[in-house]
């Protein structure tokens, strides 16, 4: 038997016809952290979701979730307020690190392409994991799939798995521009200094003293 539907006064004004489905589009906001309307039942709850937004706004509010609606592809996501990084208390340390070089790769294209979709092999991921985070090991093959299912989940990316043995680096996966707001870097500057805190320390000053002590011992 359902609950009863909430007697507040906004959500009082939402139609009888329109409830299910709203119910609906709060399960997957709140079960994914995003909503993509761009094909089949998404796309009407997508659009369900935009005639009630001020609704569903305010239903979350209380939650400390602020629903934001992406400027150029049908998605809404939760953002978490305040608005601050977070890896760290959602993701374990292999998952940020892939989170991280997702976000410098979606970036980087969105810079050189004018097309809305950022499409990406496992392999191009893997070879710049080893770029961004030469002194870590990089992940297997085995975990790295399991990290991005996880991130299809949360509805941060889209994959194409290539199930044909020994060719798991051709899998397509599509970075989707929940991540960016997921993460929301300001600029390049803020992801470059968040990155530096999983990196070992440059030895450039201990090396600098050593040659400034030789030089007072001359």
């Amino acid at each position: 038997m359902p609950l009863p539907w909430p007697t507040f006064t906004t959500w009082s004004r939402i139609a009888e016809g329109d409830r299910l489905a709203l119910s609906d589009v709060l399960a997957e906001l709140l079960a994914h952290g995003a909503l993509l309307g761009e094909q089949g039942r998404e796309r009407e709850l997508y659009l369900l979701a935009r005639e009630y937004q001020v609704e569903l706004t305010e239903y979350l509010a209380p939650l400390h979730l602020l629903l934001v609606s992406d400027p150029d592809r049908p998605i809404f996501f939760l953002r978490p307020m305040p608005a601050d990084c977070g890896l760290t208390a959602r993701f374990n340390k292999a998952e940020t690190l892939l989170l991280l070089t997702l976000w410098r790769m979606y970036h980087d294209a969105r810079l050189e392409l004018a097309a809305p979709a950022v499409l990406v092999t496992a392999n191009d991921i893997w070879q710049r994991l080893k770029v961004y985070f030469e002194h870590i090991e990089p992940p297997t093959a085995a975990h790295l799939r399991e990290m991005l299912s996880k991130f299809r989940f949360r509805r941060l990316v889209r994959v194409q798995w290539n199930e044909e043995a020994g060719y798991f680096g051709d899998t397509q996966v599509e970075i989707l521009p929940t991540l960016a707001h997921t993460i929301p870097f300001q600029d390049l500057t803020a992801w470059e200094q968040h990155t530096a805190t999983f990196l070992p320390p440059a030895p450039v000053a201990a090396e600098a003293g050593a040659e400034t002590a030789k030089e007072a011992l001359a």
